[in-house]
């Protein structure tokens, strides 16, 4: 949705919508923060998938700074992809090398694709441009 679609839709789906993000907002920023501060069981994690620890502050980048540009009308619906590849990548990590579920991922990843779907006519109109050359 644009922000003038976002705007006119419903009170309860707004404030539903920034719940959401909220939500997301918080567990993606907690996650990251603990990446990049380099708390023990996230060294290990990384550690188990044996890309290296550069990988562990790169998803903790990824994750800070898609948490506060969820909360960006104007960016949310990118940060929400940005997200949600990387919770793809989180799911196919559990699935092949890490112990645990994949659960928690994949249902972050569903939340993110609620929001891009939300806010995709903004992702529509930045992806024209792009794809379909400049008019």
């Amino acid at each position: 949705m644009s922000t003038t679609e976002v705007s006119e839709a419903p009170r309860w789906r707004r404030l539903g919508l920034w719940g959401v993000k909220a939500l997301l907002a918080a567990a993606f920023a907690a996650a990251g923060g603990a990446k990049l501060a380099g708390i023990q069981p996230m060294v290990e994690v990384f550690g188990m998938i044996g890309v290296g620890q550069w990988f562990r502050y790169l998803t903790g980048t990824i994750e800070v700074v898609g948490a506060a540009a969820l909360l960006l009308p104007a960016l949310a619906g990118f940060a929400a992809l940005l997200l949600a590849g990387a919770m793809i990548g989180a799911t196919l990590a559990h699935l092949t090398v890490l112990p645990g579920s994949p659960l928690p991922a994949v249902i972050l990843l569903a939340l993110c694709l609620l929001v891009a779907n939300a806010h995709r006519s903004t992702i529509e109109a930045a992806a024209k441009p792009v794809f379909l050359g400049r008019d």
